[in-house]
């Protein structure tokens, strides 16, 4: 089996968050199952660096006001197909903004990713016709889109990885975008008078997932469905929950060069040197305490203007916080004052670092994770293999994959973090609290720690249900 995967970013080439990370891992991870995948992106500068020149595949000579091209190349691994479009992807900033600001066109650029998407999906590619068109989020649903008008086109899945960012534009542009006029309708992309690239994705694509099964039942609540629970419910049995796994080559503490010393779940010991290295990278005071972290975009959705509001407490109980992030200047400034007032006590990085975060999940003792909502996670995951405790809310595939440390769990050796509901500041605390109790025993916590990193945290069963899936919607034709 063949699958066009369409993704807007792909680690290790480009990543602002959790996506990048699936598109770049699950590929590998159904490599195994005789399931071949390409993946389509934009031609962002770096990755015009990464893939190198490439080999020309196809040409178009009009995409969205300029021409392109279809590069195949392979990096780290992954067979890739790289959209050369400099009139709408060489700038500088990241994949969807610049200087604090979302690029003006971005309903083309990604318009044009989708259209791509589909045109390869019908044979634009000599020698390349995919089985399945696997489209990942807002900037590549219009892919099942222009497919749906297609006579013979492959199968197409659609993985909403946040429903809350939906791809939302005026109606004025619905006539650049090359679609028939039966496109415009409640059956299309029309949404409130708006084109809807999401809402158009679900319901065209023959499947739908969500990366974890308790995140596709709350998109079904008023609550949850950011408005798109109605066309969700009736997507019915095709839409599914599938979590997320992460690459464990890549996050592996025994074989991770990013961290001052690795170690494993039988040489706990080795890791006290990486939280001796995270002090002095903080500037935090030595000691044996609990250091707790945030690695995360610094936002509403993810609970840390809680977390901020409650630091003082925190930091009154003997806890040193580590954060590494960026996002709402509100919550950044409100972290920075709070370094400001504890400056040996709390430490901040304003800003996106891969190599930090490996840093900080070695050497950290919990990491926090307090989401209003989250789709899936991977910090936790993260946390998981690295011994490094999560807390985390109740929500989405937080719940999925942490099993509290309650009595019972931790009497059978079954707990590998702390959950707490409902996502407001006493409950936090509680389970903050709750840690730090549970990281004075010393061997208990380290028995906590090496069932965290016994938990199943790779893609092997995520990506054996993704073929499952594919299978099952080929078999529909």
């Amino acid at each position: 089996m063949t699958v066009l995967a369409v993704a807007s970013e792909v680690y290790p080439l480009v990543k602002t968050g959790g996506l990048a990370d699936v598109a770049g891992a699950l590929p590998l991870a159904l490599a195994p199952l005789g399931i071949r995948t390409v993946t389509l992106l934009p031609g962002y500068p770096k990755v015009m660096e990464l893939a190198g020149e490439g080999e020309a595949v196809a040409d178009l000579d009009d995409l969205f006001g300029g021409a392109a091209r279809i590069l195949a190349a392979a990096v780290h691994g992954l067979e890739l197909f790289v959209l050369d479009a400099p009139h709408l992807y060489n700038r500088q900033g990241g994949p969807y903004s610049a200087g604090g600001f979302d690029h003006a066109d971005n309903w083309a650029r990604f318009a044009a990713l989708s259209r791509a998407g589909a045109l390869i999906g019908t044979g634009l590619v000599p020698g390349f016709r995919p089985d399945i068109v696997h489209a990942h989020d807002w900037q590549a649903a219009l892919a099942p889109v222009y497919l749906a008008f297609e006579p013979a086109r492959p199968r197409t899945v659609l993985t909403i990885h946040n429903l809350a960012f939906q791809g939302n534009f005026p109606r004025a542009i619905f006539g650049a975008l090359g679609l028939p006029d039966g496109a415009w309708s409640i059956g299309g992309v029309e949404y409130y008078g708006s084109v809807g690239y999401l809402k158009g994705g679900i319901h065209a694509a023959d499947r739908v997932t969500t990366v974890s099964p308790s995140y596709a039942e709350e998109i079904l609540t008023e609550a949850g469905g950011m408005g798109l629970q109605g066309l969700l419910r009736g997507r019915g049995r095709n839409l599914v929950g599938i979590v997320n796994g992460i690459d464990t080559e890549v996050w592996d503490p025994a074989r991770d060069r990013l961290v001052a010393q690795p170690y494993a779940a039988d040489t706990l010991e080795a890791r006290a040197q990486n939280k001796r290295a995270l002090e002095a990278e903080f500037g935090l005071r030595r000691g044996d305490g609990p250091i707790m972290a945030v690695v995360s975009r610094l936002t509403w959705q993810k609970g840390l203007d809680i977390l901020a509001r409650i630091l003082d407490d925190v930091v009154a109980r003997g806890i040193r916080l580590v954060v590494v992030g960026s996002g709402d200047p509100d919550i950044e400034r409100a972290f920075l004052a709070a370094q400001r007032r504890y400056p040996d006590r709390v430490g901040v990085k304003i800003g996106y670092d891969e190599a930090a975060s490996h840093r900080v999940q070695a050497g950290a003792d919990a990491v926090i994770i307090p989401s209003r909502f989250e789709p899936c996670g991977l910090t936790q995951l993260y946390g998981l293999r690295y011994g490094c405790i999560p807390i985390v809310s109740k929500v989405g595939g937080l719940a999925d994959t942490i099993i509290d440390a309650n009595f019972a769990a931790m009497s059978t050796g079954a707990a590998t973090g702390f959950i707490f509901s409902p996502v407001e500041e006493g409950a936090m605390l509680d389970a903050i609290e709750r840690a730090r109790r549970a990281h004075e025993d010393a061997e208990g916590w380290q028995a906590l720690q090496r069932q965290a990193m016994r938990a199943k945290v790779d893609w092997r069963e995520s990506a054996r249900r993704y073929a499952e899936l594919y299978q099952a919607v080929t078999r529909e034709q």
